[in-house]
């Protein structure tokens, strides 16, 4: 009985791309970053570097808030030889942006969990609060006096500030910046009254005292600032956000070849000095399976949903 030719060519392509798989990576990976800092990507890109013997590099797309980078990896060849650094930014776009040129779960696969990012609610020194309790009371006094500074539109700062206002039950005015570095110095002078900062931004200021720390969002206090309170301790856990970065590559990537990215990705979270520098960055690093980060993913898209919903953003 003569094979079917169907099923010899089926065959023969599983034989070629579990190959291809094996001997992956065989040539040099682009890890594209969209907005914010790629230091994360330069730190997994280079262990990753020094491990398969290949250059992993990292190519920075900050325009229009992720989607460029985005739309790009969604549209390149799924061989896994070019990564995205995906954020919370990206889990934000897809209720904001309806009209997106890529789909976050469709024409994306996730690879992992790579870190939790928390955040500092921030306010200057010359502020007359020092505690979450004393900024609503303030804010209660002084309806709309307050201005709360973020690093733009549809940035999970931004959403912060909205969802202080909900659940504190307080009038504060969002003010947005073209970043985080010019939002800051703007807290810093007095000009904003208070803002949420990505922990790696404002961390330096908070020490050198010319910021003070109200809260720190996330589960757990930060091992920089442990007499900081967390949201929920503040007694506010309907403003607690945190963002996160994670590895996402093209749709239709070879399983294997996840799977190869995956593991990698977790040794390269375990290794010590890894670990020391994000904690130094104020990330707390993650790890775990493709499943629980798509599982991740998709949960993180329904709560800022919500927010968005509840608190009527609207892209501009």
């Amino acid at each position: 009985m003569k094979p079917n030719f169907f099923c010899v060519m089926a065959c023969a392509g599983m034989l070629a791309g579990g190959a291809q798989a094996q001997d992956y990576p065989f040539k040099p990976i682009r890890f594209i970053v969209g907005p914010g800092p790629d230091i994360v990507a330069r730190l997994v890109g280079q262990k990753l570097s020094d491990s398969w013997g290949q250059q992993v590099v990292v190519d920075q797309r900050p325009g229009a808030g992720g989607i460029i980078a985005a739309d790009m990896v969604a549209k390149a060849p799924p061989d896994g030889y070019t990564l995205l650094l995906t954020t919370g930014a990206y889990t934000i776009n897809h209720t904001l942006y309806p009209k997106l040129p890529y789909d976050l779960q469709r024409d994306l696969a996730p690879v992992g969990l790579i870190a939790s990012i928390s955040f500092l609610l921030i306010v200057p020194p010359s502020l007359p609060a020092k505690s979450m309790q004393e900024l609503v009371q303030l804010a209660k006094a002084k309806p709309g006096s307050l201005n709360c500074a973020h690093s733009g539109p549809g940035t999970t700062a931004a959403l912060g500030c909205e969802m202080l206002k909900m659940d504190a039950r307080i009038d504060i005015v969002p003010v947005p910046y073209k970043g985080t570095v010019p939002a800051i110095i703007d807290v810093v002078s007095g000009q904003a009254q208070l803002m949420y900062a990505v922990m790696q931004g404002a961390l330096p200021q908070v020490q050198a005292g010319k910021l003070r720390a109200l809260a720190v969002t996330g589960a757990k206090r930060s091992a920089a600032l442990p007499d900081v309170p967390t949201m929920t301790e503040a007694g506010l856990p309907g403003a607690d956000c945190i963002t996160w970065n994670g590895m996402h590559v093209p749709a239709k990537t070879p399983q294997a070849t996840i799977a190869k990215l995956n593991a990698e990705l977790n040794r390269v979270l375990k290794l010590p000095d890894v670990q020391e520098r994000m904690h130094v960055l104020g990330l707390d690093p993650a790890g775990g399976t493709p499943a629980e980060f798509a599982a991740f993913v998709k949960a993180d898209i329904g709560r800022w949903a919500k927010v968005i919903k509840d608190a009527g953003v609207r892209a501009e």
